[in-house]
Formats: structure tokens, sequence, C-alpha cells
């Protein structure tokens, strides 16, 4: 390496370089008689040494006591996690509202948006064709009552045989069949509300002509609404063993205790009522995916849920005596993560860790840790396995308490 490129990179060496040089050009311009150079204060100069000296090994010895070791030990304490999901919101009713009978429409008695009661009128179809064929039918089950009431009392004269009477019976209660038929089809062409709802758009206008079965719009029931989410099948399995032995009646049914789920609406505002504790569990696991529906049931009083929205769900579960560590603690090599041991020689020891949850700046431990071990909290890089260190201890309380940074 060059010398002086060298030199330049550390000052002290630089200076000790400039002193060498002038005092070599000096002793020579006094070796050969030249006294221009007045005589070295060499006191100076040692004090100089002295101090560069002093100042270097005081900024070393501030860079090690910035780089103190500090342990602590793991807490057991109660948490709240929360686990967010994906969730689609239905109401708890939605039907298409059809057309029973063909023909033209001649009323459209509510408007997009309306909230109508149970067995409100909504739509009426021309019913001219279906009141003739009632009127008709009507009729016909006159005019064999007519007749039966007729033969009845030739029977009783002994004019006709019993097996006419009872001819006239079934044509009498075949017409009346008939009848009745007629009027339901003429009912049909008055269309109602099957339940409590609100009527959504309105695919006809007033005089379309309607077929069979053509939908004229669609009915929401939104006083409860069930938002549905998809569970992996590992958490699947946790909530189920969570809920054994809490006396679910409805094998369908899923109680999560200690918890409570919260639904938040696509611009970030909390929904102001909770679906409880209890959840729905559709019947299979989608093999693609692997994951299975859950329903969460919410109330909506205030009307502010409607059909189709987005949003998320969260279940907020509380564990009791879990297990945490600050996440500055840790340390990652390749996919696994790891916190060093102290002993009770003082000797640091690399250990495998597995982390159950992730909260703000600390983890949940699953295995690997216990309240009584000692870890290292600052300094984990400066430590290797092996090492014998002197350490700070500080409070576990007292260090979660002030937890802001996450893992290095």
């Amino acid at each position: 390496m060059n010398p002086f490129a060298f030199a330049w990179r550390r000052p002290i060496t630089t200076l000790i370089l400039v002193a060498g040089l002038t005092a070599c050009g000096v002793f020579a311009l006094k070796k050969a008689g030249v006294d221009v150079v007045p005589a070295l204060d060499t006191a100076k100069i040692e004090s100089l040494f002295y101090k560069t000296a002093a100042g270097a090994e005081h900024e070393e010895g501030s860079h090690e006591e910035h780089q103190k070791i500090v342990v602590t030990s793991p807490a057991a304490k109660d948490v709240t996690i929360s686990e967010p999901f994906v969730c689609q919101i239905h109401s708890r009713r939605h039907i298409d509202v059809r057309a029973l009978e063909g023909g033209y429409l001649q009323e459209i008695l509510v408007k997009e948006g309306q909230a109508v009661k149970k067995g409100d009128l909504i739509f009426k179809i021309v019913a001219t064709l279906y009141q003739a064929k009632l009127d008709a039918e009507l009729a016909e089950a006159q005019l064999a009552e007519l007749e039966l009431n007729n033969t009845r009392r030739l029977y009783e004269k002994k004019v006709v045989s019993q097996n006419e009477v009872k001819l006239l019976e079934a044509k009498m209660a075949k017409a009346r069949a008939k009848a009745s038929l007629a009027a339901a089809e003429k009912n049909f062409a008055d269309v109602k509300a099957p339940f409590d709802g609100i009527v959504d758009r309105l695919n006809k206008q007033l005089g379309s002509l309607i077929d069979v079965g053509d939908v004229l719009t669609t009915l929401s029931d939104n006083q409860v609404m069930w938002v549905y989410f998809n569970v992996r099948e590992a958490q699947y399995l946790v909530y189920k063993r969570a809920s054994q032995g809490k006396g679910n009646e409805n094998a369908n049914l899923l109680k999560l205790p200690d918890s409570t789920i919260e639904l938040v609406l696509a611009d970030g505002s909390k929904f102001g009522y909770d679906a409880g504790d209890t959840v729905t569990v559709e019947g299979m696991f989608n093999n693609e995916t692997g994951n299975i529906a859950f329903r969460a049931d919410f109330p909506n009083p205030d009307g502010l849920l409607r059909h189709g929205q987005t949003g998320m769900v969260f279940i907020h579960r509380r564990l009791k005596d879990a297990i945490v560590i600050p996440q500055r603690a840790t340390f990652d090599l390749l996919d696994k993560r790891y916190v060093y041991v102290i002993g009770e020689d003082h000797v640091a020891h690399q250990r495998l860790i597995t982390t159950q949850h992730e909260l703000e700046d600390t983890f949940v431990i699953q295995s690997g840790l216990d309240v009584k071990d000692k870890i290292v909290l600052e300094g984990v890089r400066e430590v290797r396995d092996g090492d014998k260190v002197e350490y700070e201890f500080h409070k576990p309380e007292e260090v979660l308490a002030k937890q802001k940074y996450h893992a290095e």
C-alpha cells in the first residue's frame, strides 16, 4: 500500500509522519551548517503526542461504553391479539322478486330503496284475463252445484241411482278446484312483499310486458347482516380446540372464548356493533384454497350496512399469561428466529425460538423460552455464541413499558 495513502486515512499516523520528516530535515540542515530553523521544542511535541493518544483512548472507551450489553427476561402477561380477515357483507334474506304470471305491468307501487312491510303490494300486473277466467270457473262451479242438488232430489224420489249423485258430486268438486286455481292465478298478478325489507333496483318499467319468472326487483332484509370471511385450516383448528367444552348445542356454531368480533368498514371506521363471540362455520373446506368460511352475525338497527358491502373482520382474542419478549432481542438466520440466552456462568448461547403472534413491538413466544431465562436485549450484534459477557440486567416490566423499536 502507498504509505502516503495509508497515512491520509489515519490522522495520528499522518501527524507522526510529518513530525518525523520535519525532524529529519532539520537534522540535515544542521549537519550542513545551515541554521535557518529555530530549535524544536521537544517538550511541546511530546505533550501533543500525549494529548492525541489520550483523546483517541477516550473516544474508544466511549464507544465501548455505548455498546454495553443489556439483558432482560421474558415476561408472562395477558395480551390481546387481533387477527384480520377480509369479509363480504350479505343481508340475512336477499331474494329475487319474480312475476308468477305473465302480462302487462299495470302498477309499480314502490320506489327504489324504499322500505316495505310484509304483505305490502309492490307490483300489479293487468288482471283482466285472470278475472274473466275466474268468473267462468265460478259459473261452472255454480252450475255443477245446481245439477247436484237437482239429482239429489231425484234420488230421494228414487228416480235416479246413488251413482248419479256421486258422479255429480265429483263434477262439482272439480269445478270448484278449477275456480280456486283461477283465483290463485288472479292473485299472482298482485306481487306482495314476503317479508320486511328494502326494495332494490326496479328491473321493469310501467307498461312492460312481463313473462312468467321475470325478475322485477330484489328485496333485502337488513335487520341482521351475515358477514362471511375465510379462515385457514390451521387457524380453524386453534379456534376449534379453544371452544371445546363450551356447550355449543349446534354443531355449526363455534364459540370463541375470551374473544370479540369487530367489523371495520371500507373507510376504516369501526362498525358500532359487534358480533359477540360466536360464529357459524360452513360444513366443508375449500380444497383449492385450504380455507373454510366463517359467518359472523351483526345487528344493523341503524341500516348502515347493505347487501354486497365489503370490509375487514377482526377477531380480538385475549391470551392469558402469554410469554412475551421485545422484538429487538431477536435475530433471524435464514428462515429461523433466535435469541442469545445468558447462562449462570455469564456465557451467551444462541437459542432457537418459535413465535406464536407478532404484536406492535413484541413477540408472543410459542416455544423456546421461559420467564426464568435471561436474554440479550441490547448489543445482540456484538455477542457471539459462547462469548462470556458482562451485562446490565433490566426488569422485563420496565423494558416492555418502553418498547418503541422492532428487531434489528
